[in-house]
């Protein structure tokens, strides 16, 4: 991983600012930064949804209650990941440490991921360096897809857009049997190498047999209805989690109004990290109640990059002053109805399939 150097900028005061702001907030109101009471109870539902789906799934007497019931045990997990586990894995879900570990631990490895992997990746790679190749390991080095100007533009990339959609449907399976896999060498799909710890390689390979085990194995052993349709929920599974994940995500950081900087020959960005966030990252929606309880925060994915020692259930409270604090040092924060991110999204692809240096849009909210 190339490890960057930052400038300062406009970003430096405002997030100097911000803090500053947002501090103050929470000692008026007397309140930590982690996860309060609603915070509790969504854990408390969102892990009994996972074992009640999974119990009804395990149980279903009939075909159609067996794949309604494992695409709903799918859909709560990620909305358990969503809300739960991307709190617990910046420490900021409880107050605990201790409990941020095994909620963090728990979630992912018991979906078959590794969670020393996944947090190595998210916090010391994507948070960092957010958007730049060769640094961040989400920015994709795939010769299917072009993401940057400074990948290769190759004949097959004019498609790009209408293939994209499909490629996404595998990125879960891609992830769970591809991209760890290859970790375990200290090769990664991606642009970055990762060593993993001989107990995590353990772990790796345990927790992935029993995710296999209780989602394939058990059911494929306990219920009458075959090799054929385990299998065939199984993959449906992952397609529908790799779609919501994709359309949560994918608009945020793939945007034809986001920046992919690129550093000098000293590995030094003209910008400061916290200018670095507002012009890698799309929000959508973030004044809302229903998005913001749902996919835990990610619709308001600038905040969360910037202030990632803050639990989401208080985004909605926060983000009035971050957003006149953005305004008061001319830092452009985009937040845009779903469906623009959604577009600008489209719009990247096609315009990085045809042309060489496709521009940057300026979004005004």
């Amino acid at each position: 991983m190339n490890k960057l150097k930052f400038s300062k900028d406009e970003g430096s005061n405002f997030y100097k600012e911000l803090n500053e702001k947002i501090d103050e907030y929470f000692s008026k109101k007397g309140i930590l930064k982690t996860g309060n009471n609603i915070m509790f109870f969504k854990i408390i539902m969102y892990f009994s949804f996972d074992l009640l789906f999974y119990t009804l799934m395990i149980t279903s007497s009939s075909l159609v209650e067996f794949y309604v019931y494992y695409l709903l045990m799918g859909l709560s997990v990620l909305l358990t990941a969503f809300n739960i586990s991307h709190d617990a894995a910046h420490g900021v879900a409880v107050k605990s440490k201790f409990w941020n570990r095994f909620l963090f631990s728990l979630s992912f490895n018991l979906q078959g991921n590794n969670a020393y992997v996944w947090g190595k990746n998210h916090n010391e790679s994507h948070h960092l360096y957010t958007n730049v190749e060769g640094s961040d390991i989400d920015v994709l080095n795939n010769p299917l897809l072009r993401m940057t100007a400074s990948q290769p533009l190759k004949w097959h990339h004019q498609f790009q857009y209408l293939y994209a959609p499909l490629l996404s449907l595998l990125y879960s399976i891609n992830w769970f049997f591809i991209r760890e896999t290859l970790m375990l060498f200290n090769y990664s799909s991606r642009t970055i190498k990762i060593k993993i710890p001989p107990l995590e390689v353990f772990q790796l390979i345990l927790f992935k047999l029993i995710y296999l085990g209780y989602m394939f194995v058990i059911p494929m052993i306990f219920l009458p209805f075959g090799f054929t349709h385990v299998l065939l929920v199984f993959i449906l599974n992952h397609f529908m989690v790799s779609i919501i994940f994709t359309s949560v995500l994918g608009v945020s950081h793939l945007s034809d109004y986001v920046e992919h900087p690129v550093p000098d020959e000293n590995n030094k960005l003209k910008m400061s990290w916290p200018k670095l966030q507002m012009v890698t990252s799309v929000d959508y929606n973030a004044e809302s109640v229903f998005l913001n309880w749902t996919l835990g925060g990610f619709n308001a994915h600038s905040l969360h990059h910037l202030l990632p020692n803050i639990s989401h259930v208080h985004y909605l409270n926060i983000l009035p002053i971050f957003k006149e604090t953005a305004k008061k040092h001319n830092i452009n924060y985009m937040n845009m109805p779903y469906i623009e991110a959604y577009k600008s999204y489209y719009r990247f692809l096609y315009k990085m399939g045809h042309q060489q240096n496709p521009k940057t849009l300026v979004y005004e909210s």
